[in-house]
């Protein structure tokens, strides 16, 4: 380890930080949250007086209680604080498989004492068991949590260490073998925001492997690995399949796939790698039905549903594709267990002084420290995560191929608008079927909404511009203020014209069971208005939300460019530009957003910039300008008690495959940055190439 600062965040005398995390046991539903080591502190020259400090720390072995109590030992010596000493410390790590918090106590000077507590609070013997899986556990949250202070969850715990739990090849044996002799337990650990139902292929473990595989190039193993748990269970072949694409076996992927479909013709994992793949390659025409086999093998998926939209989308059916996007059933986000401790009575973040140095100065960069016009702090689509920020996502990728204009032209064809929605209450007859019970059960044709038969007056909302937000987001649809020109009446002419509102149905539970969306080949069913589908209340809001993305887009592009024209500099504060930067990136212009970022940069440091940027670097493969942007990241990681960045170690490897090792090792020590931040990203760099040579990975 190179780090040598610890942060310290004070105990609260009157709150116990270990028995508030033993009450929070019982709330945890993931893979927990990240390690935590609690300090007992005496004055040098007083016995009397105690000092209770913690911190949080990820990627520590947790495979012993030996090694747990080897890390408390490394904390006892703190040249930054020489009039307390260490007496005790007490290390917790969470075992999500068994559900129980494994806990080491050391007495310094002392014994050393392991057990691990329920989620009743009761104090069980820890068995080797109990190890085995708190080791792997702790790995899978090593990478889980390793998102460096760009995650809601990592924003609410301060005080995190962060270190590689896997640093040489007999490490990796170590956990890949952990991850065989649990994999079929892998769906308790729970699964990404986006997956209803964890199984034995999409559960936390196995997007820790695939995500450590992607992340070191390790194809071989991972293949290894896969192909031993075939033997066991044929499912596995989507995750093998996988791995094949990672490491550009592309053919024996097909053949995989091509077996494991005549096994299990209707395994939706399957289906939805070998879709993912034909529509990748630019075979729209082979994945459609294949995606369309997921959504009936998995109809309350939300990502068999995403499949066939992206399929339809690659087709340019883009009714088709509005129409499968509104039926994909839509689940609350779920994020990280991170249970809340008090607030601390006092914190220290020390830093190594020759840290200090103006490339990773991000003072200022605390949210809300610089001025935010309100409507820039009011967009929404920022927030979006899960399911929401993937439709979000497919919605802004039409719209980029289309137009504004023609998605809602497209959007008014295929879904009952409120003006028709309003004649035709006004002018049918009476006892006559209006669009809106058409679209809920009067066609002949199985509904892509597949809410069944709801009462009417239960189900049809009329929106209006005050009632804009779904059931998980409380958004601001209008995000007008004053002096902000609307659309409608903008000198600026943005182009960008204000959606009607459509009439929605909202569900009436949170995950519906969709069915297979009825085909019309000629497109021509929705010319009458009867036949038309009720758009979801949470899609009429996705509309909402992306115009004002765009509106705002539009106008900071049309007054950059008329201060360019009047040779004026165009002035925002370092966290607008950063706004911007995500906005441009959101609405896929790249290089909008880069300037954005760039000009983020030019005021002060910002890591989120300094990625999007990198992200540059690497397209034109500017090796020594990618080079320069990963110290950046690394040096300022390091300010922040973190030296081990998944982002960063792909990155990484894939300078050291384009330019070769022993080029980067040269322009890192060509570099003038203090030596300690060179040492870490030579170790960055050096364990690619070990990962590279100690086999025929990568």
């Amino acid at each position: 380890m190179v780090q040598t600062s610890v942060p310290e965040l004070y105990e609260d005398d009157s709150h116990s930080v270990i028995e508030i995390r033993t009450e929070s046991l019982q709330s945890l539903r993931e893979l927990g949250p990240p390690d935590l080591v609690h300090l007992v502190k005496q004055p040098v020259k007083s016995t009397t007086k105690q000092i209770g400090l913690y911190h949080h720390v990820t990627g520590i072995d947790a495979s012993s209680s030996a090694s747990l109590a080897a890390y408390i030992n490394t904390l006892t010596y703190q040249p930054n604080d020489k009039q307390h000493k260490v007496i005790s410390g007490l290390y917790c790590c969470y075992n999500a498989f068994s559900r129980v918090d494994m806990r080491v106590q050391v007495q310094i000077p002392g014994t050393v004492e392991s057990y691990c507590v329920d989620e009743r609070g009761n104090k069980l013997e820890a068995t080797e068991e109990h190890w085995l899986e708190t080791y792997l556990c702790s790995v899978l949250r090593a990478y889980s949590y390793a998102d460096n202070g760009t995650g809601d969850t990592i924003k609410r715990i301060i005080g995190v260490r962060r270190f590689n739990p896997i640093m040489s090849t007999e490490q990796e044996h170590k956990f890949l073998e952990a991850a065989e002799k649990l994999f079929f337990s892998g769906w308790q650990l729970g699964s990404d925001p986006e997956i209803q139902v964890p199984n034995l292929v999409s559960n936390h473990l196995t997007s820790g492997l695939l995500d450590y595989i992607r992340t070191t190039g390790r194809y071989t193993s991972g293949i290894n690995l896969f192909e031993k748990l075939r033997m066991r269970d044929p499912e596995i072949s989507s995750l093998l399949a996988r791995v094949y694409m990672m490491g550009d076996e592309e053919v024996k992927a097909v053949k995989l796939l091509h077996e494991a479909v005549e096994e299990l013709p209707m395994d939706y994992s399957i289906l939805d790698c070998q879709a993912e793949f034909c529509n990748r390659k630019g075979r729209s025409d082979l994945a459609l039905e294949i995606a369309k086999r997921g959504v009936v093998s998995a109809p309350s998926e939300f990502g068999t549903w995403a499949r066939l939209a992206e399929v339809y989308v690659g087709m340019e059916q883009w009714d088709l594709a509005l129409l499968t996007l509104n039926s994909c059933p839509m689940f609350t986000y779920q994020d990280k267990d991170a249970p809340r401790l008090p607030e601390p009575a006092r914190i220290s973040l020390p830093l190594a002084p020759e840290t200090l140095c103006d490339e990773i100065d991000d003072a200022g960069a605390t949210p809300g420290s610089d001025e935010v016009h309100p409507t820039l702090r009011r967009l929404a689509a920022g927030n979006y995560k899960g399911t929401f920020h993937k439709a979000y996502i497919l919605l802004t990728e039409v719209t980029k191929k289309i137009g504004w204009d023609q998605l809602l032209k497209i959007r008014s064809q295929v879904f009952v608008m409120e003006e028709e929605y309003r004649h035709e209450k006004q002018t049918g007859p009476p006892g006559s079927r209006n669009a809106s019970t058409v679209a809920l059960r009067g066609t002949d044709t199985p509904q892509p909404n597949g809410h069944g038969e709801p009462v009417l007056g239960d189900q049809v909302e009329e929106t209006d511009e005050s009632d804009g937000a779904d059931d998980e987001h409380d958004d601001d649809d209008d995000s007008q203020t004053d002096g902000e020109p609307t659309a409608a009446s903008s000198h600026l002419d943005p182009g960008v014209s204000k959606p009607s509102h459509s009439i929605t149905v909202r569900s009436g539970a949170e995950t519906p069971q969709p069915q297979p969306p009825s085909i019309d080949p000629t497109h021509q069913q929705y010319i009458q208005f009867q036949h038309k589908r009720l758009c979801e209340r949470w899609l009429d809001n996705l509309f909402m939300v992306l115009y004002e993305d765009l509106r705002i887009y539009t106008i900071w592009r049309t007054e950059a460019s008329q201060y360019r024209q009047q040779q004026l500099a165009y002035k925002k504060s370092a966290e607008e530009w950063e706004i911007l930067g995500e906005l441009a990136e959101r609405l896929h212009h790249r290089d909008e957003s880069v300037e954005a970022w760039q000009s983020c940069l030019s005021m002060r440091f910002s890591p989120k910039a300094m990625k999007g940027v990198l992200g540059l670097y690497e397209r034109t493969g500017d090796g020594r300008m990618v080079l320069g942007a990963l110290i950046r990241l690394v040096a300022w990681q390091y300010r922040w008690y973190s030296e081990f960045s998944p982002e960063l170690l792909y990155a990484m490897r894939r300078l050291i495959e384009e330019e070769g090792a022993v080029k980067v090792r040269s322009i890192i020590q060509a570099t003038s940055l203090p030596q300690h931040i060179l040492d870490l990203t030579h170790q960055y760099a050096g364990l690619c190439a070990a990962f590279r040579s100690s086999g025929s990975d990568g």
